[in-house]
């Protein structure tokens, strides 16, 4: 089918989420004619469900390099949402407090510890954190349940709005990059050294291509040599009214935004496409959050949502730049909110020379191949 017109740029980035904005607004600025096909709303964008932490503890807990990859992304936050800010008069809403992860017994809260300072000894440079006991967190938190044993508090943590997230991205990008809505990739061929990347109407034309679709990541890999086995592992998450301030820190499973509410979730569930919402999920989260705050226990929901998680099969994300095709690089990760000031600083420069940052090396899809 011929195509109504046909762009050219130096760059394609496919996806127009939280990973795909990132890494276009990245590349714009570093000066590259960058075009981002987005799919719309109607994909399961990962992005729209996001509970909103920007995340540190426990992230790498075996594998020491996404630990400093998550560490250095959290460090690079507050230049991102300054830059943000400046840029686009979108706040959106970071703060950085530390975040506490509650333990309910002291057999857990000993694990905890352990499994943290096994994380410093392995980290280099070291891994922040503290232990806190009942006493500590009542201090920190009046209004934690008695239940509570304790938890793990770590100062690199906090959490943004992702909606407004998205929101500042885009508008950015509307400034630097040419955006293209409602355009669902349908191939890729490789032909003289340039990717041609169609879509139902048009094609665009660039020597590097980045692939940021999350879960569409899995049909569109093979098709420039590479491979991304994702699932979707759907959480729900429930959002209640507007409260008096309670929480100052965000906590794993627990947080108040700034505007009052508060927001509970962290379930997973492998149900493949499905993003409905179930009452048993809804009481399980709201069950486990009256345990730790139990003053929340008059408080109305008024929304839940389910989304879908893009999950590889070891939970870690896929950086990698196909050897067979030159210049088409995938990125694949789950966690787009903690990542967006990293995949923004850090990475896009790196794709702008035409490479990936050396710490990315234990990334590459190969890891998942069964050796025979």
């Amino acid at each position: 089918m011929s195509s109504s017109k046909s762009v050219a740029a130096d760059v394609v980035v496919v996806g127009g989420g939280l990973v795909g904005s990132a890494i276009a607004y990245g590349l714009a600025k570093e000066g590259l004619a960058t075009t981002l096909l987005d799919e719309g709303d109607d994909a399961f964008r990962a992005s729209r469900g996001n509970f909103g932490l920007v995340w540190v503890q426990g992230k790498g807990s075996d594998l020491p390099d996404y630990a400093l990859w998550t560490r250095s992304s959290a460090d690079l936050w507050p230049k991102f949402t300054e830059v943000l800010l400046t840029e686009t008069a979108v706040d959106v809403g970071y703060s950085k407090p530390g975040g506490l992860m509650f333990c309910m017994t002291e057999e857990e809260l000993e694990e905890r510890a352990v499994l943290l300072g096994r994380m410093r000894f392995n980290t280099t440079g070291g891994y922040d954190f503290k232990i806190l006991d009942r006493q500590d967190v009542r201090q920190l938190v009046p209004g934690v349940g008695d239940a509570v044993a304790g938890a793990s508090y770590c100062p690199h943590d906090g959490h943004v709005s992702p909606l407004l997230l998205l929101r500042a991205l885009h508008r950015a990008i509307l400034k630097k990059v040419d955006y293209q809505p409602g355009q669902e990739v349908t191939a890729i061929d490789w032909k003289n050294g340039a990717f041609h990347v169609r879509t139902r109407h048009d094609a665009y034309i660039a020597p590097r291509l980045v692939l940021a679709a999350g879960l569409g990541n899995a049909a569109l890999a093979p098709l420039v040599g590479l491979s991304a086995p994702v699932r979707p592992v759907r959480g729900q998450i429930l959002v209640t009214e507007k409260v008096e301030p309670f929480l100052d820190l965000p906590t794993l499973h627990v947080r108040q935004t700034e505007a009052g509410t508060v927001m509970m979730g962290d379930s997973h569930e492998d149900v493949g496409f499905d993003v409905s919402t179930t009452l048993s999920a809804s009481r399980d989260i709201a069950s486990r959050a009256l345990v730790q705050f139990p003053l929340l226990a008059d408080v109305q929901v008024i929304r839940t949502w389910g989304a879908l998680r893009v999950m590889t099969p070891d939970g870690y994300p896929i950086y990698e730049q196909s050897q067979s095709h030159p210049g088409a690089f995938l990125v694949t990760c789950h966690s787009g909110v903690t990542l967006a000031a990293v995949h923004a600083m850090r990475l896009a420069p790196a794709i702008a020379r035409g490479e990936l940052p050396p710490e990315l090396a234990r990334f590459r899809s190969d890891r998942f191949e069964v050796e025979r």
